[in-house]
């Protein structure tokens, strides 16, 4: 047996005994519990100092599993499913009478999802159950997409770590709502709307708000220490260098259309032309600056095509309104 073989199998009894584990997915590292456990998925709540009305994503081994933790599944879902699993979108279905309320906030319905990682895949093999987790950070703060994120911010509340490397989305699953006559995206994520209209054959609106609760909703949301403030393109050098003589400490993303301009403040992050690449190290990014010391962030949005419009949606969120 492998060494991660058996950090899996150790993992998957850590589940089972009501623990809890942090291990990688495509997207970021996830906080898991034995999804039918209610005291265990408790302790998520209480690690992240989450509010136990957010509900919790399922993450499954596989498509033929949906009906075990589904009421009802449309031949929508199982097209959804069929095209994208494993991979980042999570599917919004009536709750199956073996999810607890603890893991849905509350609700009749269930968020469902496969990971694309070879070790989230083999944990949930060993487990042979499914596994409700959040991303494994504080609630609000920056998500994690490496383990050394995870143990930097949630440290003993962690019963054990799974490293499976960096994470190579780096922003969350996509999570479509396949309950009404309608699919609705309550999240952009790591699977398109692009890639989902072609599949679906229509087009779909992605609102800031919806009535259905999910993940990542919260007015500021993806949040690290220091404040965000968004501004247009081409008022980035003018306002950061204004805000640094103010006697802020200043980190900017800096997009690749002014890479070469000359600006003073703090810190840089000089944003990736590519979106794949930028959604990979977005929440790096934002870790990165916050380590640097600076107390002001100031970015511009992406054009909210592709992967860029999941990107925008994480910066928005960091930017929102503090408690």
């Amino acid at each position: 047996m492998s060494e991660r073989t058996g950090d899996t199998e150790q993992a998957a009894e850590v589940l089972r005994a009501g623990g809890l584990v942090a291990f990688p997915t495509e997207t970021v590292y996830g906080l898991g519990a034995n999804a039918e456990d209610p005291a265990a998925v408790s302790r998520i709540f209480a690690a992240k100092g989450r509010p136990p009305s957010h509900p919790l994503i399922v993450h499954i081994g596989g498509a033929e599993q949906l009906d075990d933790w589904a009421a009802e599944v449309p031949e929508t879902a199982r097209l959804l499913a069929e095209s994208f699993w494993p991979g980042p979108l999570a599917l919004v279905l009536r709750r199956g009478p073996r999810v607890p309320f603890e893991t849905t906030g509350g609700l009749e319905t269930v968020a469902v999802r496969v990971p694309d990682h070879p070790v989230a895949l083999a944990l949930l093999a060993a487990f042979g159950g499914g596994v409700a987790a959040p991303s494994a950070n504080r609630f609000g703060s920056v998500s994690p997409t490496t383990a050394g994120h995870v143990r930097a911010e949630l440290g003993d509340a962690v019963d054990f770590v799974l490293d499976g490397g960096p994470c190579q989305v780096g922003v969350e699953s996509t999570i479509v709502d396949v309950t009404g006559d309608v699919p609705a995206v309550l999240r952009p994520g790591g699977v398109t709307r692009e890639d989902l209209e072609a599949v679906l054959g229509m087009s779909l609106a992605v609102p800031e708000t919806s009535h259905v609760r999910v993940p990542g909703q919260h007015p500021s949301h993806y949040a690290p220490n220091a404040r965000v403030v968004l501004v247009e393109p081409e008022k980035i050098v003018v306002e950061a260098e204004h805000a640094q003589e103010q006697g802020h400490r200043v980190g900017v993303f800096l997009p690749p259309e002014l890479g070469g301009e000359p600006i003073d403040v703090h810190a840089v992050v000089r944003v990736p032309d590519s979106m794949p690449a930028y959604a990979r190290g977005l929440y790096g990014f934002l870790r990165e600056l916050d380590e640097q010391g600076c107390d002001l962030i100031i970015a511009s949005l992406p054009v909210e095509a592709g992967l860029g419009l999941a990107i925008a949606n994480r910066l928005r969120r960091a930017a929102g309104p503090r408690d």
